[in-house]
């Protein structure tokens, strides 16, 4: 036992290391960006990433290492409450350790873990609702749906995806005799009442803000197209192998498919944990690309699911998967913190997202400009962490008239500049003055166009480190 809490410390020691050494995505700038700000909602996300950002910040400092700090934590409490969910589950076969160590061999929890989104809060008030279920089927006590409801509020206070996991359990109570029997007590409606409680800061910012997160939320429609849709399907499913591993996405799929037949009152639970996120995201590639990140809700019940296997198949494909995925993490890391594979940078998802926006930003702001701004909210919350502090640095439009931040009424017409991506007529940029461009070495990552524009009236001050 405390060989294994010494391999999840130092596990959690080596990503803290690479959350201080690695330069922040531009997701992670606009999440910082939320937590200098703190709001009961946003218009892309509920605000648990931003209360995670600020406390790590709190203790570390404007730094990407204080950016990411409770990253790492949350996977190593993840790791836990998944062990103990897997032993209440299964009983003396240590499911529970084989399903964390499982978990931990995706490269879900080695990128997850180190890049700070929406996701990790996600999972882990995620887990924390498996892990209460399984109390609740090991002890029998009806007040376990207390934690369930907390877990599960929580988990939709982190990402609008939560709901999947009151949809499944749901679906798990309404197919079985026991669960049904259960809805008709008072203490799953109880735990409904606390899911709410714990949601409803969020759903009052919505309320008073004309319901825009649910609307930006419920309208990712980029219209129909057959080819595309297969397309969207093809990443999906080699995407997942490559997330998971192949070895894992086996077991997993196996293990899933035994318990169908399993008389184990958690095993149509996992089942339905796995199957409703995988049928909605397999729904989504009808209309839109599916973020690999988003399937990590599915994983730790597919991970749980395989520990459930009989032990003649464990033995003799748990090693390689473990040894396959803590191998590609490894690459993963290394190629993250120095780039070593002879690949186009352009291939080089790392490279594209973490690399060379503190030049890109002192190269916009070597001119003395009254102000910079971008078109894109991503490239402008980077702008907005790397420029030097004497150079404001602005939003204009109506994603940051949702936050409340101060008018830049003196930048008012003064004349700042625009750095874009986009290379077509857009009404902004009518005196374009020149290119910038992102690079790692001498290798181009982008190309930006810069243009003189008068301030906004609109424009607000963002906040800077």
């Amino acid at each position: 036992m405390r060989l294994i809490l010494a391999a999840l410390v130092a596990l959690t020691l080596l990503r803290l290391i690479l959350c201080a050494s690695l330069p922040l995505a531009p997701d992670e700038a606009y999440y910082f960006l939320w937590s200098q700000h703190l709001q009961s909602g946003y218009l892309d996300h509920p605000p648990m990433v931003a209360l995670c950002i600020r406390a790590g910040t709190f203790l570390f400092g404007d730094t990407p290492l204080g950016i990411r700090f409770t990253g790492p934590l949350m996977a190593a409490l993840g790791s836990v409450l998944l062990w103990c969910a897997g032993e209440d589950m299964f009983p003396h076969r240590q499911a529970g350790l084989i399903a964390a160590a499982l978990f931990n061999a995706t490269l879900a929890a080695a990128a997850g873990s180190i890049i700070i989104t929406p996701d990790m809060p996600l999972l882990l008030f995620w887990t924390a609702g498996i892990a209460a279920l399984a109390r609740l089927i090991a002890t029998g006590n009806a007040r376990w749906w207390l934690a369930v409801g907390l877990a599960a509020g929580l988990a939709l206070f982190s990402k609008y995806t939560g709901l999947l996991f009151i949809i499944a359990v749901f679906i798990w109570l309404i197919t079985s005799p026991e669960g049904r029997a259960s809805l008709r007590t008072p203490w799953p409606w109880i735990g409904v009442l606390v899911a709410f409680l714990a949601f409803f800061p969020d759903f009052y910012w919505n309320a008073t803000h004309h319901w825009a997160s649910y609307f930006k939320q419920g309208s990712r429609f980029e219209g129909f197209s057959p080819l595309l849709s297969l397309q969207y399907l093809a990443e999906l499913v080699f995407g997942q192998l490559g997330l998971a591993t192949p070895i894992i996405c086996v077991l997993a799929a196996l293990g899933l498919w035994r318990l169908r037949l399993s008389p184990a009152p958690a095993a149509h639970l996992l089942i339905w944990l796995t199957v409703v996120p995988a049928v909605v995201f397999l729904e989504h590639v009808i209309s839109g690309r599916v973020e690999l990140n988003w399937t990590a809700i599915a994983y730790p019940s597919a991970c749980l699911a395989a520990a459930a296997l009989p032990m003649a198949i464990l033995r003799r494909w748990l090693k390689p998967a473990l040894a396959l995925g803590f191998a590609v993490t490894a690459l993963v890391y290394l190629q993250a913190l120095v780039p070593f594979l002879p690949i186009p940078v352009r291939a080089d998802p790392a490279a594209l997202q973490l690399r060379g926006w503190p030049a890109l930003a002192a190269a916009a702001a070597a001119s003395h400009p009254a102000f910079i701004t971008s078109d894109d909210y991503a490239t402008l919350a980077s702008l907005a962490y790397y420029a030097p502090p004497a150079t404001p640095v602005v939003g204009f439009g109506p994603r940051w008239a949702m936050f409340s931040l101060p008018l830049a009424t003196s930048l008012q017409h003064a004349p700042g500049l625009l750095i874009t991506h986009h290379f077509y007529a857009i009404p902004e940029c009518q005196h374009q003055i020149g290119l910038l461009t992102r690079k790692l070495g001498k290798a181009t990552l982008q190309t930006y166009r810069v243009c003189v524009i008068p301030g906004p009236v609109s424009a607000v001050l963002l906040p800077r480190p």
